[in-house]
């Protein structure tokens, strides 16, 4: 079943042999404090959603981040959402995600998500997150594409990762970039080097449309499912 392909290998992320540059740490939810409680919340969704054979198509993102997929191991799913909208309990986290607000406004557009994931797989093209040290001491996120030493060093990481994906069981026609900006620059140069998928289609980064568009969540949600059409 695409269910236990996919745990495979989304619980057994490795960046052996990748040399991260100096003052970058990895965002790994599977191995951190709470990484026995994300492991059950991550094998629960996968079983509740993927438990057949039938292809998806990819939406994939950028790398998680603290409050989404970094807590809760699931790509746009704060524990909030993951509570609400997937009736997965959480115990020992709580983050707030606006990046999850809207997606679950979309998912709920979509048909929920019983309909939506039975057609469509989310993940990020970096299945591993980065953070460094800001400038109050904390860690703050660190996208791949943020630091060029980064993006290359993480770059054969990805490509394995994508190949992966792939090979579990998706769609290769065409896959949804969830960013229009560096994300889907670097993801086109990738695919054209190694022809994986048919199609790129780029749709602005939830957080972009939160941030940046939140009076006009209705017009984004509807870009997304344009993109989605035929898929759901």
């Amino acid at each position: 079943m695409l269910s236990d392909d996919l745990l495979r290998h989304v619980l057994s992320f490795s960046l052996h042999g990748i040399r991260l540059p100096k003052g970058v740490g990895v965002l790994d939810p599977f191995h951190g404090e709470h990484g026995t409680e994300v492991r059950r919340i991550v094998e629960q969704f996968h079983r509740a959603f993927y438990a057949d054979e039938r292809p998806r198509l990819l939406l994939l993102g950028i790398n998680p981040g603290r409050l989404g997929a970094g807590s809760t191991g699931l790509p746009f799913t704060d524990t909030k959402r993951c509570e609400s909208e997937l009736g997965i309990p959480i115990s020992g986290i709580r983050t707030h995600e606006p990046s999850s607000d809207f997606f679950y406004r979309m998912i709920a557009a979509a048909g929920g998500p019983k309909r939506f994931y039975e057609q469509v797989y989310v993940h990020s093209i970096c299945p591993l997150g980065f953070v460094k040290r800001g400038p109050k001491g904390s860690d703050i996120n660190l996208n791949y594409y943020d630091d060029p030493s980064l993006e290359k060093a993480v770059t054969p990481f990805v490509e394995r990762w994508l190949r992966t994906l792939i090979s579990c069981g998706m769609r290769t026609d065409r896959v949804i970039c969830l960013g229009t900006g560096k994300n889907a620059a670097y993801f086109s140069r990738l695919n054209e080097r190694l022809q994986l998928f048919g199609r790129i289609d780029a749709v602005e980064h939830p957080r972009y449309v939160m941030q940046y568009k939140a009076r006009s969540i209705e017009l984004y949600i509807d870009k997304y499912l344009r993109a989605v059409a035929g898929a759901i």
